[in-house]
Parts: structure tokens; C-alpha cells; sequence
């Protein structure tokens, strides 16, 4: 039988994973086995890295605007939880993000909307 030379598309593979992994120390970015196990195990981290980020965030906010809204017991009286309630209830549509800049940026147009929401009462409230 006559002598198959192999083609050049593993080749090309490999050089492609090496390239991804070519920041990596030791036999992490050399070795071809050792490279794909950690390519996997870089692209599952950053994976679940990103779902975790939005929670953060989403944490981080909430704290901000629970402490603002917590901090002038004078004015504003109630804590995150009664907020967002009365918020959704009104059909005011502002996100945790937003909210959270405006209790940073601008304190007092947070309590002015929380006293707004507190005067202006629904029917069957």
C-alpha cells in the first residue's frame, strides 16, 4: 500500500486551540492535551463568570438604594422592599440600574419620587 500523508487539518485545530490558550503558563499553553482540557475549563469560567457579574450588579444596586432610602428616616420611612412594591404597584417603570444612579447622582429626586409615591394614593390602598 502506498503511504497516506496525513492532512493538514488537525494540524490546523491545534494551532487554532494553541492560539487561544498561548497566554496560559507552562504546559497549559504547550502541551495539546492539557490545551484543550483547559480551553474547556477557561470558556465554562467565563461563563459562568458573566451569569454571575448580572447578579452582582443586581445585589450592588439593591444595596444602594436600600441604604439611601434608609439613610433620612425624616423623609423617606421605609426600606427597598416597600419601594419596589409601591413602584410596580403605580406602574412607575424604572430598573434597579437607574434607580441606583439616581440614588447615588441625585439623592433628593429619589425622595421626591418615594414622597410622591407615598402622597398619591390608589384606590383600594
Amino acid at each position: 500500500m502506498t503511504r497516506i500523508k496525513r492532512g493538514y487539518i488537525a494540524r490546523k485545530r491545534r494551532t487554532k486551540i494553541r492560539l487561544f490558550t498561548s497566554s496560559f503558563r507552562g504546559a497549559h499553553s504547550r502541551l495539546t492535551r492539557t490545551i484543550t482540557q483547559q480551553k474547556i475549563k477557561a470558556l465554562v469560567s467565563a461563563q459562568r463568570d458573566r451569569d454571575r457579574k448580572k447578579r452582582d450588579f443586581r445585589r450592588l444596586w439593591i444595596s444602594r438604594i436600600n441604604a439611601v432610602i434608609r439613610e433620612k428616616r425624616d423623609k423617606v420611612y421605609y426600606s427597598y422592599r416597600i419601594l419596589t412594591y409601591n413602584l410596580y404597584k403605580r406602574q412607575l417603570l424604572l430598573n434597579r440600574k437607574i434607580l441606583a444612579q439616581i440614588a447615588i447622582l441625585n439623592r433628593n429626586c429619589l425622595y421626591m419620587i418615594s414622597n410622591e409615591i407615598i402622597k398619591s394614593k390608589l384606590p383600594g390602598d
